[in-house]
């Protein structure tokens, strides 16, 4: 059913959707025993969800700390000029920091929230003084470390 511009997805996809955000390596039998469909119409319904952008591909979840970037901080940024031109530049900087896992625009107090992934506080103290300060139009940086994580399925 279309409502507006989307469509109104059904109790199937909708649990198929939910299936694939535990276990994106589910078999399509699996799938579709899963879900109470048999197989055909389950891989029809994947396929169509994929096609039409419910679902944009699948990653693997990492184990970071292994990977010697364990260390989490939120950063707040507020930027100087918030007009087109400087927040493009500031945006394609930004990209060019391996270290910035997630970089939001907010409605808020600050202009961007950056998640950066470090090895450890000595590591961001040199991302935020070096690279995050430096972007264009940075006036003002506030971290928050984080401490320990809750919750994070590494997929939303």
């Amino acid at each position: 059913m279309k409502a507006g511009n989307t469509v109104q997805l059904d109790k199937i996809d909708q649990n198929i959707i939910r299936q694939m955000r535990q276990n994106a390596r589910i078999t399509v039998t699996d799938l579709a025993e899963k879900v109470g469909i048999s197989k055909t119409p389950c891989l029809n319904r994947l396929k169509r969800l994929e096609r039409d952008g419910y679902i944009l591909g699948y990653t693997a979840l990492i184990n970071h700390t292994k990977l010697a970037a364990g260390h989490i901080a939120y950063v707040q940024v507020t930027v100087s000029d918030t007009r087109s031109e400087a927040l493009n530049a500031f945006n394609d900087a930004v990209r060019k920091i391996p270290e910035v896992t997630q970089c939001h625009m907010m409605a808020a107090s600050f202009d961007y929230l950056l998640k950066v992934r470090t090895k450890d506080m000595t590591e961001y103290r040199t991302v935020l003084g070096e690279k995050i300060s430096s972007l264009p139009h940075v006036s003002h940086t506030s971290t928050f470390a984080v401490m320990e994580t809750v919750v994070d399925p590494g997929t939303d």
